[in-house]
Formats: structure tokens, sequence, C-alpha cells
């Protein structure tokens, strides 16, 4: 489980074509303190560490993954938002994040407002019916807030310090992205009754 709150930004170092895929990234956490098993969200994806060093460490990827994320279109220098996962204790600054990515998202649209960024992007309509104004959203990991809602895309605004300190500060428009809906809206959804979901 984790927060969506990126704590660092590495890149991928290179891409290994297996029975599943490996891939090794490059990061500033120290990975002597990084458990051989231990859980880190790449891009929203909870994956889980299998092999370290020095300023890298490296997850397997399987096929499904592959297909369910933005995972499969990676390659060397490729940026990557990276969490770890959440310990009891831990300050909860953004949403419970579960690292399982519902779909594939796609920006659609940048406009500058004021010293921030508007985002537009375009979900998936199975998607779209979970997400609500005001309410949490996880991009590429990022936790974020829906500043407003349409038939097929929604709204984000990023501040200055979200675009240096993850990859929204290297999304141009068709850009694809990790898109996690918010776990609170998925039973919502679930419990109503049926015909009344959408």
């Amino acid at each position: 489980m984790f927060t969506g709150i990126i704590t660092d930004l590495g890149r991928v170092e290179r891409v290994e074509k297996r029975g599943d895929t490996r891939i090794v990234f490059r990061t500033g956490y120290e990975t002597t303190g990084i458990a051989t098993g231990a859980s880190i969200a790449c891009n929203g994806c909870c994956l889980t560490l299998v092999e370290k060093g020095p300023g890298w460490f490296s997850v397997d990827a399987s096929a499904e993954t592959l297909s369910k994320t933005t995972l499969g279109a990676w390659e060397a220098g490729t940026p990557v938002n990276f969490e770890r996962s959440l310990c009891i204790g831990d300050e909860l600054g953004g949403h419970l994040v579960y690292g399982h990515v519902d779909g594939v998202a796609q920006v659609t649209g940048i406009e500058p407002e004021g010293d921030s960024l508007r985002f537009e992007i375009s979900a998936p309509k199975d998607l779209m019916r979970f997400v609500a104004p005001k309410g949490s959203v996880a991009i590429d990991g990022v936790s974020l807030t829906v500043n407003e809602v349409g038939d097929a895309s929604f709204g984000i605004n990023i501040i200055p310090h979200t675009a240096q300190a993850t990859t929204f500060g290297t999304y141009t428009p068709g850009a694809r992205v990790n898109m996690e809906i918010d776990m609170l809206a998925r039973y919502v959804a679930r419990l109503l009754p049926k015909g009344l979901e959408n």
C-alpha cells in the first residue's frame, strides 16, 4: 500500500527480455536499506524488488503487467516515479493507493494556469464513472485531486514542485499514463443497486 507521494524520480537503465521482462532502474534510494522482495511503486505499478546494488534495483514484470500498463513501452532513459510501500506510523500525505493499475489514460491537453499547469486527462469510459470532482485519482503513482469531470476526460492541476519532482514535468499531449481509481469509489459503485452504478 502507498500514499501517492513520490519519493524518488529515477529512470530505466535497461530492459531485459526473458521469460518475464526484467527492468533495471537507476535510483536515488539507499538500496542497502531495502529488502529483496520489498514492494516499490513504479509509475503507480506495485512491483517486487528482485535484485539491487548501489544506486540501482531491478524488478520482473509479467506479460499481464506489460499489457495492462505503460511498462511495455519503457526503454533505457524512461523517467519513472518511485514510492516505497507505506509503513505503520508513516504520514498519509496523499490518499491510499494500492499499486493496482486500473487502466491506461492519455494526456490530451496541458495549459498554463498561474504558476501551475492544468492537465486534461482522457480515460477509458469504464474508469470515468469512478472519477468525481474533488475526488482522488492516482496518475503514474501521483496522488492528485480532480478539478472537473467531463464525459470522457477530467482536469487536474500540477504545481511547480510536482512538475519538478515527478514525471509530470516531462509530459506532452499524447503521453500515456497509468491510472488507478480511488478504492472508495470502486466499492461505493459495487454496493449500488444494479443499474444505478453508471
